[in-house]
Formats: structure tokens, C-alpha cells, sequence
């Protein structure tokens, strides 16, 4: 297999993106599940931006990853000043990592209208930074900024910049699409001329991003003209509209193109740790995300269903499993009866066509849709469901009543309303109280209070999205609703419905049926260790 070197950014790009903020112990973390996965460099920040990130730096020293190496981030030297002058470089420096990333100017309109020098104080700023940097024993991977945009906009320039990183030593010179527009024929064409230019003296690196929603296609059609250097970010954020989604890079290139990214045995962690990632990141990861997304492989035609059954190349580019993902067959009114005995057979492989339990939940399928339930993309009310059907569910407890108190206007934003429940479970009692930012958000958070008594892993989940549709909007406030839920503990992700004309009602429905998925599988957990 062809050799990629892979760069992850999402602790300094990444973080760069709204909404992210990384304390050190997510950095740590995010650190942690890179290292597993086997990405080989991690641009771990800019120690010069922030106390944070050397913060970082330093925890760090005591921990560091078993395989991955550590990679800071910084600037050329300022114009007219010498590297060891510069307090940017000293702060690289203390970070103590082996392997410094810098990036420079590469666009003529940049280098005079944003760092306001000259084009040729522009050369010897990266020719002295990374020789300086090279003298001290780093290896220097030159970020070349904007190099795309620079080598339309003056080819003879971009190339003199990257040329200087190259001839002062850096080990690789990573063009940097950096506004996120170019097309992949462009950035085909400039990585070949710059491929051919520093034949022998460095590798050649590409970093792009996503503002035309090409960032993947453009990193391919570098590779493809003789990248050998890849960097993004392993869930995709990152400034702006996000960088280049390493996930689906590695999918494409490993799997498609013979590339080696990370251990052939890793492979199957790669949802996982996306999905790792995103926790950590508190961000919700797009289900359509390729590969590792949960509708990547989610199928809900019947013809679809019964194709992939048979045949599943017919309607799969690869192997869920390949990833690490799973096929999931939606069910709805379009799904079969087959679509049915599938997932009943997931619970029960013993199940055949003509068992009677086949019957049962088709029945009681539809007579839920006709009541406004929507199992397509509430998978685990519909695994409560055809638990049901079979006579393995036991219910981990008992609703006796909750209660909801509003209070308008609310003392503060996070506080709007109270929620007390009291359950049973076994012969034992639980009464709980708290407070939320609206009656739901307090439900929540009385009803897990009340159960992590019993059920302390439950401390694991929360809830990532919540959705509430109107299911008949003629009849005004009188109306149903469904509320669905998405939910995850870190490792598994899933989702549940609620109907009710009750909004409360129905959220409590979801709300339920999410624990008790979380519960029902630790419990399968727990024996399957044992």
C-alpha cells in the first residue's frame, strides 16, 4: 500500500471553529482516542496564542500518547525581526514537542496588505524561521498559507515562498487551501507543479477546507498528484464551514485507493472515535456524515432493504462494518414485512416468517403510525417495541407521578421551571425534585436524579437533540405532538418517540424509552462480560 502521513488539527483548526471551546482535560481526551486510532501527528495548538495551549503542553509532557507524536503551531518570525528575537518562536519552544508546524505567506496580496512588508522580507522570514528551527532539532512541516489563492494570483511568487521552506529544510511544505474555494482540477494543477518543483528536497503536504464543500475532493485530487501529506480534522469542524473531514479521507483512501492512513486493524474503530471526538467536542455530529454517520448506511426503501439483503454492494459502497458503523433498516410504512423480521431477528435470531411475533409487531406498527408514532428514525422505541412483542421486556421502574411547576418570569435563564417525580423500583422508592430552564430539561434531570440511586451508569447519557412536530396543525393548541429524542452514552447513540396531545406526555414517552435503551443495553453489557 502507498504511504500517507496523516496531520490532525482538530485541537488547534478545530478549535477555531464556533462554538469549541477545549478545556486540557478535552484536549487530553481528544488526545487519547487520536493515539488509539492510530493518527501518527497531532497538531496539538499554538502555545504562543493562548496560556491554555501551553497549559496543555505541559500536562501533556506527563501523559504523552504511545504512538502519536505531538506537533505545535506557529508563525514565522515577525517582519524585521530575527527568529530567536521573536516571542512566537520562543513559545514554540517550551511546548517541548520534537515535530513544529509553521506557516508563512505564500500570497503576494497577503504578504503586502496583511503582514504589510515586502515580498522579499516575506522569503526571508520563512528561509531564517524554519533554518532556525531546524538547527534546534525540529522536524518543520511548513504550512504554506493561502498557496492556492497565491499561486493563481502570482505562480512565481507562491513558488519562491514554498521553495525557501524547502532550501532552509523543512521536511514537508503543506499547501494550505485556505479559503475553502478552489476546485479540485486547481489544486490537481498546483500540487503537481510544486510536487515536481521540490522533487528530492521535502515532501509535499496538502490542508484544505471546506467553504465550497470540496475540502474532501480537493484532498484527493492532491493526493492523487503526489501529496504524500495530509492534514484535517477527524469530524470535520473547524473554521469556518470546517476543514477537511479525515474520516471520510481515510474512508475514501484506504479503503478505495490503497492508501495507508492508519493500522489496517483500526479501521473499525473509526466511527467510534468520530463519534468520541464530537462528544468530547459537544458538538452533534451530522447524521449524513459519509461513512461514519448514523444514516451513512441507513436504508428505508423496501426495494432498497431487500437489495442490501441479497446483494449488499446493490445499495453499499462498502461494508458498514468496515468503519465500524451498522446498517439500520428504517421502518416505516415503505419498509416490509421482511424490513420487520430483521430487526426482530437482531433480538431473537430464532424467529422465522411465519412465527406469530412477526404478526404482532407489523400490527402493532401500524397501529402506532396510525396514531403519529414515526419509527424511522426512532430506532430505539422500536427495539422497546419488538422486546415487547417477544416477552423479554422488564421495565427497570415504575412511574408513580411526576409533577410540574412553571414560574413566569423565571428568577434566572437557567431556571424556569421545577420537576418532581416519584418512582418505584423493586420494593424501593425514589421522590426527586429539580430544577431546569423549561419543563422538559427538568423532567430530565428529576427523573435521572431519582435513578442513578439504582442505576448509576446511567450518569453516562444525556440527551443530544430534541425535536417537537405538530401532527395536525388544524386543530390548533388541541393538536398532537410527536417529540423525538436523540440521545447518546459516549459509545452508542440512539433515538425514541413520544405522541401525545400532551407535549409533557409525549416527552416523557421519549424520555423513558431513551433510559431504559441505555439501561437495557449496559445490562446486556454486564452479562456478556461476565
Amino acid at each position: 500500500m502507498k504511504h500517507l502521513e496523516l496531520l490532525d488539527t482538530t485541537l488547534r483548526d478545530g478549535a477555531q471553529a464556533e462554538g469549541i471551546s477545549f478545556s486540557v482535560a478535552d484536549k487530553l481526551a481528544i488526545v487519547e482516542t487520536l493515539d488509539a486510532l492510530g493518527i501518527p501527528l497531532i497538531e496539538a495548538g499554538n502555545p504562543g496564542s493562548n496560556p491554555k495551549d501551553l497549559a496543555f503542553f505541559e500536562a501533556i509532557a506527563s501523559r504523552p500518547p504511545a504512538r502519536a507524536r505531538l506537533a505545535a503551531f506557529g508563525a514565522t518570525c515577525r517582519p524585521k525581526l530575527a527568529p530567536a528575537d521573536d516571542p512566537n518562536l520562543q513559545s514554540l519552544m517550551q511546548a517541548g514537542t520534537d515535530v513544529v508546524v509553521i506557516f508563512g505567506k505564500s500570497w503576494n496580496l497577503h504578504v503586502t496588505e496583511v503582514l504589510r512588508t515586502t515580498l522579499a522580507e516575506n522569503l526571508r522570514i520563512i528561509r531564517e524561521t524554519v533554518a532556525w528551527l531546524v538547527a534546534r532539532n525540529k522536524r518543520v512541516i511548513f504550512d504554506a498559507e493561502h498557496f492556492f489563492d497565491g499561486w493563481k494570483s502570482s505562480p512565481d511568487y507562491a513558488l519562491q515562498a514554498v521553495a525557501a521552506a524547502a532550501e532552509a529544510g523543512a521536511d514537508v511544505v503543506c499547501l494550505c487551501e485556505t479559503n475553502g474555494g478552489c476546485f479540485p482540477d486547481e489544486v490537481a494543477r498546483g500540487t503537481a507543479e510544486v510536487v515536481a518543483r521540490l522533487a528530492g528536497q521535502a515532501a509535499v503536504g496538502i490542508h484544505t477546507h471546506n467553504d465550497a464543500g470540496l475540502g474532501i475532493a480537493n484532498g484527493l485530487a492532491a493526493v492523487a498528484a503526489g501529496a504524500t501529506h495530509l492534514q484535517g480534522t477527524l469530524a470535520g469542524f473547524g473554521e469556518r464551514c470546517g476543514n477537511a473531514n479525515l474520516a471520510g479521507l481515510i474512508g475514501n483512501l484506504q479503503l478505495k485507493l490503497g492508501y495507508a492512513c492508519i493500522p489496517e486493524a483500526n479501521l473499525p474503530m473509526l466511527t467510534a472515535a468520530v463519534r468520541r471526538v464530537a462528544e468530547i467536542a459537544n458538538i452533534t455530529l451530522a447524521d449524513d456524515m459519509p461513512f461514519v454517520g448514523r444514516k451513512a448506511f441507513a436504508h428505508k426503501a423496501g426495494m432498497h432493504m431487500d437489495g442490501v439483503k441479497k446483494c449488499s454492494v446493490s445499495f453499499e459502497h462498502i461494508p458498514p462494518d468496515a468503519v465500524g458503523n451498522a446498517r439500520r433498516f428504517l421502518m416505516s410504512e415503505v419498509a416490509g414485512r421482511s424490513a420487520v423480521l430483521d430487526r426482530i431477528r437482531a433480538l431473537a435470531p430464532g424467529v422465522d416468517k411465519h412465527d406469530p411475533v412477526v404478526e404482532r409487531v407489523v400490527k402493532r406498527l401500524k397501529e402506532m403510525e396510525n396514531e403519529g408514532y414515526q419509527f424511522e428514525g426512532a430506532d430505539g422505541s422500536f427495539e422497546l417495541l419488538v422486546r415487547k412483542a417477544l416477552g423479554t421486556y422488564k421495565p427497570f421502574f415504575t412511574l408513580e407521578r411526576f409533577r410540574i411547576l412553571g414560574e413566569r418570569p423565571s428568577p434566572t435563564p437557567e431556571v424556569g421551571s421545577v420537576a418532581m417525580v416519584k418512582i418505584i423500583v423493586g420494593e424501593a422508592e425514589e421522590v426527586t425534585a429539580e430544577e431546569g430552564n423549561g419543563p422538559v430539561n427538568a423532567l430530565d434531570r428529576s427523573l435521572r436524579k431519582a435513578l442513578y440511586r439504582f442505576y448509576p451508569r446511567l450518569a453516562e447519557a444525556h440527551l443530544t437533540d430534541y425535536k417537537v412536530r405538530v401532527l395536525n396543525g388544524t386543530a390548533a393548541a388541541a393538536a398532537k405532538v410527536r417529540v423525538l429524542i436523540e440521545s447518546t452514552d459516549g459509545k452508542r447513540a440512539w433515538s425514541t418517540v413520544g405522541v401525545s396531545t400532551d407535549i409533557i406526555e409525549a416527552s416523557w414517552i421519549a424520555l423513558v424509552d431513551s433510559v431504559e435503551c441505555k439501561l437495557i443495553h449496559d445490562a446486556e453489557d454486564a452479562s456478556a462480560g461476565a
